[in-house]
C-alpha cells in the first residue's frame, strides 16, 4: 500500500481523491461514519459557507439555496464517495502509527476488538478534532443531562435549558432552543458574545438576549452542575443558582494532541501546533502527513473544510515525486 490515510471526513476524501489520480495505493480509515463529524452536527443546521467551497474532486454540491444543509452536504459526500471508488472502512480505529522498514506500521481495532495492522508507504492524518470537547472540568460534568453536543430542539419544549459558551456553536444552538419554545439560558466566562459568531447570527442573539428573550450571564463560570441546577460564579466574585433540566456545554473542540504526538510528530509548546512544512504538509517524521484542522493546533478557528480540503494536492504531490524516486 502507498498510503494509508486516517479520516474520512471532507479532508480525508478530498486527499483519497488526489491519491487515486496520481495512481497511488490507498486505504482510508475512520472509527465513526463517512463524514462523521458532520452526521454528528445538529440535525437542522444549515452550513455557514456557500456550497462550492464544500466541494472536492471537482463535483458540484446541489443545494436549495446558496448554504447546503446538513442532509445535503451528508448525501453530497456519500455520493462523493461512491464517484471515485474510495476505499473507506469504517469503525476502525488507528491505535498506533510507527515508523517500520520501509514506512509505517498501523495498528487499528475495529468491532468485536478485532485487531488489524497495515505497512503503508506512507500516512496522512486527517483526524479532526470534533470528537473531543473541551471539557469544563467541574463537578457534575459527567452527568447524563449534559451534554457537549446539540443535535435538535424539540425534546426540550417548555424546559429549562442552560447553554454554556458563547462562540458559532453555542449562539446557534440558543436561538434554536429558544424559537422551538426551551426556556434558555446562555452563559458565558467571557465579557460579551465572541467576535467569532457569525454576521447574520450575532445580531439574532443579541436582541433576543437585550429583549429577555434569551436569559444570558456574562462574566461567569459554572463551578457545578446537579441535577436540577448550576452553581455559578461571576467574575467579581458572587455566586448564584440557574434552574436548569439539560445543559448544553458548547465550549469548542480541539484535536487528539496524545495521539499526534504518539506517531512521533512535535508539538509547539504553547500553540499545540505540530511541526509541518507549510508547502508539502509533511511532519517532522518522513511520510507523516497532516491535512485539515490538526495543523492549526489550538487555534481551530483557522482551519475549515473550505482551505483543508487543498491539503490534499500539496501532500499527493510531494508524495508522488518521493515514491517515485
Amino acid at each position: 500500500m502507498d498510503v494509508l490515510i486516517v479520516g474520512a471526513g471532507p479532508t480525508g476524501l478530498a486527499c483519497g481523491i488526489e491519491a487515486q489520480r496520481a495512481g497511488l495505493d490507498l486505504l482510508i480509515l475512520d472509527k465513526g461514519c463517512l463524514v462523521n463529524s458532520l452526521f454528528t452536527y445538529p440535525t437542522g443546521m444549515t452550513f455557514f459557507t456557500s456550497r462550492e467551497r464544500l466541494e472536492i474532486g471537482g463535483l458540484p454540491l446541489p443545494s436549495l439555496n446558496v448554504k447546503p444543509t446538513r442532509a445535503e452536504a451528508l448525501e453530497y459526500y456519500r455520493r462523493v464517495t461512491d464517484f471515485f471508488h474510495l476505499p473507506v472502512r469504517y469503525q476502525e480505529r488507528v491505535i498506533s502509527v510507527e515508523r517500520a522498514e520501509h514506512g509505517f506500521r498501523v495498528r487499528t481495532s475495529g468491532p468485536w476488538d478485532r485487531q488489524e495492522s497495515y505497512s503503508p508507504r506512507a500516512v496522512i492524518l486527517a483526524t479532526g478534532y470534533y470528537d473531543l470537547p473541551n471539557l469544563l472540568l467541574v463537578p457534575g460534568e459527567e452527568l447524563p443531562h449534559v451534554s457537549h453536543y446539540y443535535s435538535d430542539a424539540h425534546a426540550f419544549y417548555q424546559r429549562k435549558v442552560a447553554v454554556i459558551g458563547a462562540a458559532n456553536s453555542a449562539a446557534v444552538s440558543a436561538l434554536d432552543l429558544f424559537r422551538h419554545g426551551a426556556e434558555v439560558t446562555l452563559i458565558h466566562r467571557g465579557p460579551e458574545l465572541s467576535r467569532h459568531i457569525k454576521y447574520w447570527i450575532k445580531p439574532d442573539l443579541f436582541n433576543r438576549i437585550k429583549e429577555g428573550s434569551i436569559r444570558a450571564f456574562f462574566d461567569s463560570s459554572v463551578k457545578t452542575i446537579t441535577p436540577d441546577h448550576l452553581c455559578v460564579q461571576k467574575a467579581s466574585g458572587g455566586l448564584f443558582h440557574v434552574e436548569t433540566s439539560f445543559v448544553f456545554a458548547l465550549t469548542g473542540y480541539h484535536p487528539d494532541f496524545d495521539f499526534i504526538k504518539s506517531t512521533g510528530v512535535e508539538l509547539d509548546s504553547s500553540t499545540l501546533r505540530p511541526r509541518c512544512n507549510p508547502e508539502t504538509r509533511e511532519s517532522n517524521v518522513p511520510g507523516l502527513y497532516l491535512a485539515g484542522v490538526i495543523i492549526a493546533g489550538k487555534n481551530t478557528n483557522e482551519i475549515f473544510i473550505e482551505n483543508g480540503r487543498f491539503h490534499g494536492k500539496q501532500i499527493i504531490a510531494d508524495l508522488k515525486q518521493k515514491l517515485a524516486g
